[in-house]
This record gives C-alpha cells, structure tokens and sequence, in this order.
C-alpha cells in the first residue's frame, strides 16, 4: 500500500500510458504531458491499456517512488476523458487500488436476513 497523507493530492493521468516507462519516463509524462511538477509531493496513477495494470508515481521529498498494481481479475475504473488529468481524494484512491469503483462505491455484500 503507498503511504500517503489525507492532505496530498492524488492525479489520474486520463487516457492509457505505455507501460514500459519507469520513473523518469513518467516523470516526464507528468512534466510535459500534465504541465504539473512531479516533484511536488502530489501522486500521479497511469493506467495501462487493458485496464489491469497501473503505476502511481509520486515524489516523498527524498527521492521519486513508483507503485505499480495489477489486477488478477477485473480491470481499475478509469474516467473517460482524453486529455489532461483528474483529481482524487486518498480514500478514493485506496478504492481505486483495491478495484473498486471510486466513483461510486457499494457495499458489495449485505445481509440476508436480521436473525
């Protein structure tokens, strides 16, 4: 799991990324492609082109990390726009790691009867 703060900001990279990059490739994806600074603290999730996989990059203040994840079954939940990035909350980004729909979460399991 990262370990990140309730007060960092957490980007989706909209669209699909090649997932061959390592940190400085995405680095440069978030500089040139995002126009935002990746060295600022905030984190920064790419997703592959299946959906299965994805890699969140962010920097701690020593030096750059990157998380990858994929699923097993399933595909993470990515928005639908083409350019530029979407904003998340933490706790929407610890149910987009568990693949669950951030938009929308449910319960996915209630009970049947009350005794």
């Amino acid at each position: 799991m990262i370990p990140i703060s309730s007060n960092v900001r957490v980007w989706i990279a909209s669209g699909h990324c090649d997932m061959r990059k390592g940190m400085q490739g995405l680095a440069l994806i978030v500089q040139e492609g995002l126009g935002r600074n990746p060295f600022q603290g905030d984190v920064f999730v790419f997703r592959g082109r299946n959906g299965r996989l994805i890699k969140a990059l962010w920097h701690d203040g020593v030096g750059l990390s990157l998380y990858a994840k994929r699923l097993d079954r399933g595909h993470f939940i990515w928005p639908a726009t083409v350019d530029g990035a979407i904003a998340l909350t933490a706790g929407q980004m610890s149910y987009l790691l568990e693949g669950i729909d951030w938009r929308n979460p449910q319960q996915t399991w209630r009970p049947t009867s009350a005794g």
